[in-house]
């Protein structure tokens, strides 16, 4: 029924990720279900698995399926072995411009930190109040890479970008009103920013921007 990749961790040095929406509840069960066996068995590790984007139900299964696991009900997501990996390379800040943004922030948040990085979290500082963002202008200069994510015009993006010097991944999301375009208007203002070192990933994905942070924050020996 499905082919789980045990490997990934070996041969990437980062985990699996299973995309919970389109899949059933006993679906995913049974996906974490395949994972616990064989990590009891396996000869070498097979790092964290992730789970993203599930239902409140996947979750409640999953809780039920592993022993313990990391669940956030915020972002959707569930991690197993809960713990994360020894912190590793650069700092990742998650900056999110509004709380109608967070589920996606805290997607992209726990995608670095189960990769390896420490990650700072910097929440509700849009810039309809620009004094915000403003505040936390030291924080931001600290990290080795940002992700922003935000939804609306998007302005957060080329406002941070414009203050620090390292790269920018940013993350468009559903939120705002029907010009919007469940998030396309983001997206495209995100793709026109004119301050330079922005990369944009797809609509809602905090997970892709997540792992690109982590692998722009990785430390110098992975990038060999």
């Amino acid at each position: 029924m499905f082919t789980l990749d045990f490997d990934r961790f070996q041969r990437r040095g980062y985990p699996e990720a299973v995309f919970c929406p389109g899949k059933s509840v006993e679906q995913v069960r049974a996906i974490a279900h395949a994972w616990a066996d064989k990590a009891r068995d396996a000869d070498s590790p097979l790092g964290t698995v992730l789970f993203t984007r599930a239902s409140a139900q996947q979750l409640d299964a999953l809780g039920q399926e592993l022993d313990s696991p990391f669940i956030d009900h915020t972002a959707g997501l569930a991690a197993w072995p809960a713990e994360p990996p020894t912190t590793t390379g650069g700092r990742v800040t998650v900056v999110c411009a509004g709380t109608s943004d967070l589920p996606v922030a805290r997607e992209a948040a726990h995608t670095a930190r189960y990769l390896g990085r420490e990650v700072t979290e910097i929440v509700d500082v849009g810039v309809a109040g620009l004094h915000r963002i403003l505040s936390r202008v030291e924080d931001l200069r600290s990290a080795e890479v940002i992700v922003v994510v935000a939804g609306m015009d998007a302005a957060l993006v080329p406002v941070v970008a414009g203050l620090v010097s390292c790269p920018l991944v940013a993350v468009p999301t559903s939120v705002g009103y029907g010009a919007a375009f469940e998030g396309v208007s983001a997206l495209l203002s995100m793709l026109n920013s004119c301050a330079p070192g922005v990369g944009v990933v797809n609509i809602d994905n905090g997970y892709g921007a997540g792992h690109l942070a982590a692998q722009i924050a990785a430390p110098r020996s992975h990038h060999a």
